[in-house]
């Protein structure tokens, strides 16, 4: 948990708000899918005043591998589609986050995504099944 307070630390949001029907949210989505992230579930934090983001989108991987290619190509899809490059990217061995300031999109392997339990920890939050 303290890597992820770390990783977030330090950076505001932007006044803009943004809502599912954005751009980079459906970009977001769309790339999780199209390397097989599973257990996609975005959190919809607009309503909680303490909250460091919009949105958290959390799925799951395999493996190492298939986090990296998840958190690749989410990069290169937002990149394409709406010309917009992630603020901060934190890596770990079974965990990554891409910061995209209103948009937070954690990747976890199984184990620590219920070790860690975002969904819990915000339960204050809308929460949405991409699956």
């Amino acid at each position: 948990m303290e890597k992820i307070i770390t990783a977030l630390q330090g950076r505001k949001k932007s006044p803009a708000r943004l809502t599912k029907n954005s751009k980079i949210f459906k970009a977001i989505i769309k790339a999780i899918k199209e390397k097989k992230g599973e257990n996609v579930v975005s959190l919809d934090l607009r309503k909680i005043d303490e909250a460091v983001a919009d949105f958290f989108i959390v799925c799951e991987a395999q493996s190492r591998t298939q986090i990296n290619a998840i958190s690749d190509f989410i990069i290169e899809t937002v990149q394409k589609d709406c010309d917009e490059k992630p603020y901060h990217v934190e890596l770990s061995d079974q965990w990554t986050l891409v910061d995209y300031v209103n948009i937070v999109v954690h990747i976890f392997q199984k184990d620590l995504r219920k070790f860690y339990d975002l969904e819990s920890l915000w339960n204050d939050a809308e929460k949405i099944e991409h699956d």
